[in-house]
């Protein structure tokens, strides 16, 4: 039996998975680095300990030390939210190998999606339609070149181990191919120490849907319908919205029991999210993220679960608490992220906050660790909080948003807050009419 989970992250998710622990009545251990010693996350949990100084590779990404707050604290498990330690197969065998457990996929898992060449042929295998591209890694520009001319320009070469927009480059034409294909290669090395690419067609005016699926390890699987984060920059993503705004329920229907089918066949565990890009009625899987996903709360908030306490409950050994039958969508929601950055620029903007108030009143959440006084460390991710709302429908969770970003108040540092003010009033947010490349065009346009 779990009755204390350490949590391997920090910030709002660190907060999200203690309000879960504390409802199942399961004790949280906060991890934190001397640069978070006054965090919202160290102070609500159970219990804290301090795992080293503000980098990041020697304290939130220390195998050592997290394993260490599980034997001082006496935790049986690790919760690792997401980013970080969470989709590191390396280390979940190494908390399997102290008798801990590990509250997301399995080791196994996590190394059959985290390499996009073995990840794309598995689900080749598994009946999931995949983006025409590479069978495999790309050795050199010669074979990249004529990959593709064969395929037909554009395409797009990315790195294996990549992920979050690193590693991707775009390549025009035949003439864009040798600066494409090496940069590509140059970042795959330096961000994941892996220089290996892969070629794919690229598709001009797609949407990003990505399908919610979980799994008991046991045979058993569902999905959560979808949600589309086509709204991107740099390919981080801004704003999601779930359901989709064009996706009708025959294809929901039949890409959802795709996907739960071949998580079913895998015997694949916990929560996970199947990628694609969307065009003309077809998917494309791209990539699957083996973990929680900032967006869950908008699946959350139209299925009305709690996603995190379903992880801790599959990890327990329970099977799921609900069946494909008992998922119906109840409305819709929205989620936009605030980011501690400066608009038009999106420079990063860590400082003291000087003054915070969240909005409340029906159908809005926000899941922020941020409070008067609080200073932004550096040293992390530039994400200071989600902006949630629900209403019956796409018009009316737009305009619960519009009203609690009137109210969400964040002195003392720049935020990209004033950027959804700024998209509400586009008609083509209004209606949903918007691809993956809609608002890099926009920004170009509104910041000329």
């Amino acid at each position: 039996m779990i009755d204390k989970i350490v949590i391997a992250n920090r910030g709002e998710i660190a907060l999200r998975v203690i309000r879960a622990c504390r409802e199942m009545g399961i004790k949280s251990v906060a991890v934190h680095s001397t640069a978070d010693s006054d965090a919202m996350h160290v102070r609500m949990a159970d219990e804290s300990v301090c795992i080293g100084p503000p980098a990041s590779a020697e304290s939130y990404l220390s195998f050592p030390a997290i394993i260490s707050a599980c034997e001082i604290t006496g935790a049986q498990a690790i919760h690792p939210g997401y980013g970080f330690l969470s989709e590191n197969a390396k280390f979940v065998q190494i908390v399997e190998d102290h008798g801990l457990t590990f509250i997301g996929p399995s080791a196994k898992h996590i190394r059959m999606m985290g390499d996009k060449i073995t990840a794309k042929d598995t689900m080749k295998k598994l009946g999931v339609p995949c983006v025409p591209g590479s069978a495999g890694g790309v050795p050199t520009l010669e074979v990249a070149t004529r990959i593709g001319a064969e395929m037909g320009y554009p395409v797009i070469i990315k790195a294996t181990a990549g992920g979050g927009g690193r590693g991707m480059k775009v390549a025009d034409t035949e003439a864009d191919m040798e600066q494409a294909f090496l940069t590509a290669r140059a970042e795959g090395k330096a961000t994941f120490g892996n220089d290996e690419v892969y070629i794919e067609k690229y598709l001009t005016t797609p949407r990003h849907i990505e399908i919610q699926v979980f799994g008991d390890g046991k045979g058993n699987a569902v999905h959560l319908g979808e949600r589309d984060c086509s709204l991107q920059r740099r390919h981080q993503k801004v704003w999601e919205e779930a359901p989709g705004p064009i996706i009708t329920q025959e294809e929901r229907d039949r890409i959802g029991r795709t996907c739960a089918d071949a998580m079913s066949k895998i015997d694949y565990i916990g929560a996970g999210t199947i990628e694609f890009l969307y065009e003309e009625g077809e998917f494309y899987f791209i990539e699957m993220n083996t973990r929680l996903q900032v967006e869950h709360p908008v699946t959350e908030a139209i299925f009305d679960v709690d996603l995190v306490r379903e992880q801790i409950r599959i990890a327990i050994g329970f099977p799921l608490s609900f069946k494909q039958e008992n998922l119906k969508i109840n409305g819709h929601s929205i989620e936009v992220r605030i980011n501690a950055e400066k608009i038009p620029s999106f420079a990063p903007c860590p400082g003291r906050i000087t003054a915070y108030h969240a909005p409340g009143g029906l159908g809005v959440r926000v899941d922020s660790a941020l409070y008067t006084g609080y200073t932004i460390p550096p040293h992390y991710d530039s994400l200071i909080g989600k902006l949630i709302v629900h209403g019956r429908d796409r018009k009316e969770a737009i305009a619960r948003l519009d009203r609690a970003l009137g109210e969400l108040i964040i002195d003392g540092i720049d935020t990209t807050l004033p950027l959804f003010d700024s998209l509400l009033g586009s008609k083509d947010i209004q209606r949903g009419s918007y691809n993956i490349h809609w608002l890099e065009d926009w920004l170009e346009k509104e910041f000329a």
